[in-house]
């Protein structure tokens, strides 16, 4: 069996669930077994995932669970994966994934790939593809081991709907004591997470400061899309840090990631180079950035984006 760790907020799943269940659904095909999705607390709609593929919606509804403790989270898909005999286990290549796959894969002896981005081949052996050296390269791992464990990058492929909502099964499992408590949980809302993100719009120093962020939040809100940053302007204070995209931020892969201001060092690229479409706006023909983009722009970004901006909102109304 395929086991889908589906994760959710407050109840509600996001689209990184739905394309990991996608995802185990597929490589279920490809090895000839079934494909079954967990839930681990409160979540009424569970159920909603066999609409992409599970064919079982296991769900462990404590209440204790609905707070992320990945040491209790280990301990339940540890067991999980007993009870059910499941030989491969896919998560999301979340904060939330990354913080549960390697002692998963201690916890089981079980081997492991973080952030894959393809489907699996299964005619030799387990093997998936995931990027390595900052994205510069990509590797083939096999996974040998009787139980595998599978992170997926965001938008790796889209989620597909092969059928209808199926009813949940209550799964029975040890909840171990939290050795952990949570104080507050501060999570930005009404905006998409930038790991979902298909359309983002990042800037950096060329911004100049922070008082001139409207220029990028128009094209954005324009667009409807994500914003972001880079490293030094996250850590000057222009922007949070939940903003900061790049190899010490998050890792993105969208369909289009527009860049302004942004010079494009390795360590910036090394997080977004796996977008489908790069659009990069500078004044510097110099910018390392324009040799990874797919269209460029040599301008000031103060008088082309507005420009852009009132061009994206009239063709919206025509």
């Amino acid at each position: 069996m395929v086991l889908v760790f589906a994760e959710h907020q407050n109840g509600q799943f996001k689209k990184a669930a739905f394309e990991a269940v996608t995802y185990g659904y597929k490589t279920a095909q490809l090895m000839g077994t079934d494909c079954a999705a967990i839930v681990l607390g409160e979540a009424e709609e569970a159920g909603i995932l066999g609409a992409y593929g599970a064919s079982k919606v296991y769900h462990v509804a404590d209440q204790s669970l609905n707070k992320l403790d990945s040491q209790v989270y280990t301990t339940v898909l540890a067991e999980a994966i007993s009870q059910l005999g499941a030989t491969v286990c896919i998560m999301t290549h979340t904060s939330t994934g990354k913080s549960i796959l390697g002692r998963l894969s201690a916890r089981l002896s079980a081997g492991s790939a973080a952030g894959v981005k393809e489907l699996p081949t299964v005619s030799d052996g387990f093997k998936v593809k995931k990027d390595v050296f900052s994205g510069k390269a990509i590797a083939t791992v096999s996974i040998t081991s009787d139980i595998k464990l599978v992170s997926l990058m965001g938008n790796s492929l889209q989620p597909e709907k092969v059928g209808d909502a199926v009813e949940t099964a209550s799964l029975e499992v040890a909840i171990p004591e939290s050795k952990v408590k949570v104080l507050s949980v501060d999570r930005v809302e009404g905006t998409t997470p930038l790991p979902e993100a298909e359309l983002v719009v990042s800037g950096g120093r060329g911004m100049k400061g922070p008082e001139n962020w409207g220029v990028l939040e128009d094209l954005a809100d324009a667009l409807g899309a994500t914003t972001a940053c880079s490293r030094p302007v996250a850590d000057t204070g222009w922007r949070p840090h939940h903003e900061h995209v790049g190899q010490t931020g998050i890792a993105i892969r969208p369909n289009l990631y527009i860049a302004m201001g942004i010079s494009g060092a390795i360590q910036h690229l090394a997080g977004v180079n796996n977008s489908k479409t790069i659009v990069v706006i500078n004044k510097d023909p110099e910018a390392p950035f324009f040799k990874a983009a797919d269209y460029g722009v040599v301008a000031d970004l103060f008088e082309v984006v507005p420009k852009l901006t009132e061009a994206v909102k009239k063709f919206k109304a025509e």
